[in-house]
């Protein structure tokens, strides 16, 4: 079986396992008990190979728990970051959870000890939390302990049927695909929230590629919504691993899903080390000042979200916000993301941000928002992509690329909304790699391309009054049918004439027919 075939048939398993245990409890209130154990299934089987270290006279599943020196395990926490006994393993669990009438609170006891292992360790915020969501006493998995149990035997046994092969090389790759395609397949099922927490694969390719382009190395990369880290392991999956030098960071102000980012973190293999994801509100109490600046910014924040604006004097003080002298307005948040990002950004780097179209046109203080951009000569492009490519939201949206190191005074504007840019799919449209490649292109050579991309001057820009839609700057293909006006006045006259004809004839046949009467 190849790789790509693998990939499918596990696809195939884990969707169906996800399905079929939940029973009455809805997808989305679900998926923390699939997740999480596809988690807990990933850090045992880490751990493990950690542990053995190829060395086959080792069986650590087989070990007894009191053979564990403290030197054993606090070598290994510094490592990994974690620790994990013996009798705590995955597979251990599994062997026995079809009998074990406390399966539940010994899982929760599990998970307990597995965070609790990194306390006062460098890894105790990234371990920290990383279970809250699995909740083994909650309603939702049944009323009493044995219906809870029943359904925890089934999810470990379904996740433990999943065909991973030996964990090395690759095959660790098996198991972040696995927890994307659930996450999702969780998000394209839920709606509006599923949208707010994971970009689509292929929109955070073009991102990642639009954050890092032509960068050798990048110090590190950084969201500012993370969500569930989507856009962040975008640039892992499609760089080199040496090109982001000091790791990934972001921030996330729903609780469940910054512990989905961390989980999804580890289940890409970047240990705990080269990742820092925080969980708050980014505009109100930012983190990572110290970090700052970042050479690559990634985002796609929640669109015209009310914020507390003008409401907290404080914030027109606030560097990131002060130089534009004004604020995003209260009701709607996108410039406030946007100035954040910018503020974060390094003098060499790149931020590619996802935003609502409205924020190119309307006035007010967004408009002076712009013109703060534009007179800065921040603005590298904005390009519009196709409708429906998001989960949740059929909105066309736009990216918008800010540059601190433009070596000239023009912005580039590429729509790449027509339906050359985009593939259409049952529920949504997808941008493919060829699709990519072809926006990448425009973008790099900040050519003019008729009806799809055009680089403006500012003094254009001004005259257009800090207006920056895209088909403001590029004129739309006319695919109305052209009309010839003689030719169509010619084919007229014949039918006229021919109808003329016809009724004469009519005229003369009806008057034969009477005078025959």
């Amino acid at each position: 079986m190849t790789s790509i075939q693998q990939r499918a048939a596990l696809q195939r398993q884990i969707w169906q396992i996800a399905n079929d245990v939940r029973g009455a409890v809805d997808g989305w209130d679900f998926k923390q008990y699939v997740l999480g154990t596809l988690f807990y299934r990933f850090i045992s089987e880490n751990f493990v190979s950690y542990i053995e270290a190829d060395d086959d006279s080792i069986n650590y599943a087989e070990m007894d728990d009191s053979v564990i020196t403290p030197e054993i395990k606090d070598d290994a926490i510094k490592t990994k970051g974690y620790f994990i006994y013996p009798s705590q393993l995955f597979c251990n669990v599994v062997k026995s959870a079809n009998t074990n009438d406390s399966l539940n609170t010994d899982l929760a006891a599990i998970f307990t000890a597995i965070e609790s292992s990194a306390n006062g360790y460098p890894s105790e915020s990234d371990i920290k939390g990383l279970f809250a969501d699995f909740d083994t006493t909650s309603n939702r998995l049944g009323n009493t302990v044995t219906d809870k149990n029943i359904r925890l035997a089934a999810v470990l046994k379904g996740v433990a049927g999943l065909d991973f092969s030996d964990f090395n090389g690759s095959q660790i790759d098996l198991f972040g695909d696995a927890y994307e395609f659930l996450i999702s397949n969780y998000a394209a099922n839920a709606g509006k929230s599923g949208g707010e927490f994971f970009t689509p694969q292929h929109v955070s390719k073009l991102i990642a590629q639009l954050a890092m382009h032509k960068q050798t190395s990048v110090n590190k990369i950084y969201d500012p919504a993370c969500g569930s880290g989507s856009l962040l392991l975008q640039a892992k999956k499609h760089f080199d691993a040496h090109i982001i030098e000091e790791g990934f960071f972001g921030q996330e102000i729903n609780h469940t899903t910054y512990n989905l980012a961390r989980m999804n973190m580890f289940l890409h293999n970047i240990n705990y080390d080269k990742f820092n994801i925080q969980h708050d509100n980014t505009l109100i109490n930012p983190h990572f000042g110290d970090e700052k600046p970042f050479d690559a910014i990634v985002s796609n924040p929640p669109y015209s979200v009310k914020w507390d604006g003008s409401d907290d004097p404080t914030l027109i003080n606030d560097d990131r916000f002060a130089p534009a002298g004004v604020l995003a307005p209260k009701s709607k948040a996108d410039f406030a993301f946007v100035l954040h990002a910018l503020s974060y950004l390094s003098s060499k780097g790149r931020a590619a941000i996802v935003c609502f179209p409205g924020i190119f046109y309307r006035g007010g203080a967004e408009k002076k928002i712009r013109q703060y951009l534009i007179d800065n000569n921040y603005v590298e492009t904005v390009i519009s992509l196709a409708p429906n490519l998001f989960y949740g939201t059929s909105i066309a949206v736009n990216i918008l690329v800010l540059s601190k190191h433009k070596t000239d005074n023009t912005t580039q504007f590429i729509d790449a909304s027509g339906e050359d840019f985009f593939k259409k799919e049952t529920n949504n449209n997808m941008l493919t790699d060829e699709h990519i490649k072809e926006i990448m292109e425009m973008f790099d050579s900040k050519g003019d391309v008729e009806h799809v991309a055009k680089s403006v001057e500012y003094d254009e820009i001004v005259e257009k009054d800090y207006n920056l839609p895209v088909s403001t700057y590029v004129e739309a293909k006319d695919n109305r049918e052209v009309i010839d006006i003689t030719q169509l006045n010619t084919e007229l006259s014949t039918t006229v004439a021919n109808i003329d004809r016809l009724r004469t004839d009519i005229d003369a046949i009806v008057a034969e027919i009477e005078g025959g009467d």
